[in-house]
């Protein structure tokens, strides 16, 4: 069993949730925290707790194997949250 983590910065956006498919995908390429308090923390850690945190996706011929409508998304709920930093680990053979 073989692990490989990767580091991935999402440059900030908006309030709203994101598809950031796109990003993770490309800089992931092929394969074989401080906390600034603001007004606006506390709602979005109650809309973060109902979301989760992590995800995992099969990848079926070095391809995320996803559905027709499913994608990666980065929800952001505060008004100013900054970029985010995403670990990504693949396990596989």
């Amino acid at each position: 069993m073989v692990w490989k983590q990767h580091e991935i910065r999402l440059p900030a956006f908006r309030r709203g949730c994101h598809l950031v498919t796109k990003h993770i995908v490309k800089e992931v390429g092929p394969t074989s925290a401080a906390f600034d308090r603001r007004d606006d923390d506390m709602p979005a850690h109650v809309k973060s707790s109902l979301f989760g945190s992590s995800v995992s996706i099969p990848i079926t011929g070095g391809r995320l194997n996803l559905g027709t409508w499913q994608g990666i998304w980065l929800c952001e709920h505060r008004d100013a949250g900054g970029p985010r930093r995403l670990v990504v680990t693949i396990q596989g053979e």
